[in-house]
């Protein structure tokens, strides 16, 4: 596969009661013109895990997809497409009741259905399953964008960015519903990480509007805190959207591996922070999902850390 368009960590936060408004602006403080190249496949990998409504906290907005989208032909692109297989419900159920059916055909985008081919066969380094077939759609794509709320997971601690890719692309079709079938959830922190290792992301967006805790990816709580993270390094940006809920990177499985491994950056003191200050961040979203205040890097940066 090929590299990441921007190697170095830049990580941003805004704060917006307007999702879209928040998405751009965040966008907007990264290096957009490394990111985007004039005539570029730029495909949209949104997180459409079933039919349960955006107010949920489950899925993206449909009408701030469309902000994406339009920030994104401001670019000039060659080519837009939206990209996802949903694990919960047939992709096409979830376009038609969410939404989203109707904003692509307003926009006039590309839809592929990652859950079918056709296929390429993604080696992968694990042990179980050694390897998936993905949609070729991964090897066309010039930028690929991973669109995600911040959301507690029942078995991946987080759903944030690089879980949205690692477990939006393998087919349904042959890994079943919820694509458990050939063993991805048997070892599922290894399983993502090998994913992340082969696919590289290159823009990464988190929501906390809205957001979910208490479980996920659809029954926890939801939370609308208009925090919104956007960055460069998935494993970067996934580590800022962790400490909002609660969590240092070496307490995600999956990201410490990511971070040690170098497919990301993993200590946030090497990461380019704009806009919004974290312990702001964390402060109030918190204060939305809990009515109180829960800040990992009072005072300082947490380093990350051996163990």
């Amino acid at each position: 596969m090929r590299k990441r368009k921007v190697d170095r960590a830049v990580v941003a936060i805004t704060r917006d009661p307007l999702e879209g408004q928040a998405v751009c602006r965040a966008i907007e403080m990264l290096p957009v013109q490394e990111i985007f190249k004039t005539g570029d496949t730029v495909v949209i990998t949104p997180n459409w895990v079933n039919t349960r409504p955006p107010e949920t906290g489950t899925v993206v907005g449909p009408e701030t997809l469309r902000e994406l989208i339009k920030f994104i032909k401001k670019q000039q692109p060659g080519r837009i497409v939206v990209a996802c297989g949903s694990g919960g419900d047939p992709t096409p159920k979830v376009m038609e009741q969410t939404g989203y059916l109707h904003i692509l055909q307003q926009e006039q985008v590309e839809f592929v259905d990652t859950n079918y081919g056709p296929y390429i066969d993604l080696a992968l380094n694990h042990s179980y399953p050694p390897a998936t077939p993905i949609n070729k759609l991964i090897t066309e794509a010039d930028v690929l964008i991973s669109f995600t709320q911040i959301k507690y997971h029942e078995e991946a601690t987080v759903s944030l960015g690089v879980k949205n890719i690692a477990l939006s692309w393998p087919p349904a079709e042959i890994h079943g519903w919820p694509k458990a079938q050939r063993g991805i959830h048997e070892r599922l922190h290894g399983f993502i990480a090998a994913m992340a290792e082969k696919i590289p992301i290159d823009l990464t967006i988190l929501s906390g509007n809205k957001g979910m805790i208490g479980t996920g990816p659809s029954q926890g709580k939801p939370v609308n805190s208009d925090i919104v993270i956007a960055g460069t390094d998935p494993v970067a940006t996934d580590v800022v959207g962790a400490r909002l809920l609660g969590f240092m990177p070496q307490a995600v499985q999956y990201l410490y591996e990511l971070a040690l491994r170098g497919v990301g950056e993993g200590d946030l003191k090497k990461v380019e922070l704009k806009g919004v200050p974290l312990y702001e961040a964390e402060e109030v979203f918190s204060l939305a999902a809990y009515g109180h205040a829960v800040v990992v890097d009072q005072g300082r940066l947490k380093p990350f850390q051996l163990i």
